[in-house]
């Protein structure tokens, strides 16, 4: 192999980021807008944004119980990666990032971009919830209503 085309090989890497749930869709693109400015300016190669939309945390994240999810795939060095995570760590509209790296020399040349996607998020939760739902949602908090047949103590 020679010098030359060592020099080209990246690493893959994805970094999911997560932001405050309230943000407009404008705010939204403007710090995805930063992120492919950083991969960029520091010789790397995005290959796709996907925004998996708001959904709830597992546990609140800076007091908030849901984040909008972004998720970056793209090519490039460990000092990309410690300046995307810079940045992130310094943007008030960021809860929460994790960068992982994917694969190792990677050319980049193989690597096609992909169009940035965007998916819906989950379901409104202000709508009210009925049958199944409704069961579901009261079991995880620990509330039970008594009607059910199989209640122990019943026949006493």
């Amino acid at each position: 192999m020679t010098q030359a085309s060592a020099a080209i090989r990246l690493r893959e890497y994805e970094t999911v980021f997560l932001l405050k749930p309230e943000l407009p869709d404008e705010v939204v693109d403007q710090t995805k807008e930063r992120v492919r400015t950083i991969v960029n300016r520091e010789g790397g190669k995005l290959l796709r944004f996907t925004t998996w939309g708001k959904k709830r945390t597992m546990y609140p994240v800076k007091a908030q119980p849901r984040a909008v999810y972004i998720h970056a795939l793209y090519l490039g060095g460990p000092a990309l990666v410690s300046e995307l995570e810079r940045n992130l760590r310094n943007l008030d509209n960021v809860l929460r990032y994790l960068s992982v790296r994917l694969a190792d020399d990677v050319d980049p040349d193989t690597r096609p971009v992909s169009e940035d996607i965007k998916l819906s998020g989950d379901i409104d939760d202000n709508r009210p919830l009925g049958g199944a739902e409704r069961d579901a949602e009261r079991a995880e908090m620990g509330v039970f209503d008594g009607d059910d047949d199989d209640d122990m103590g019943d026949d006493l």
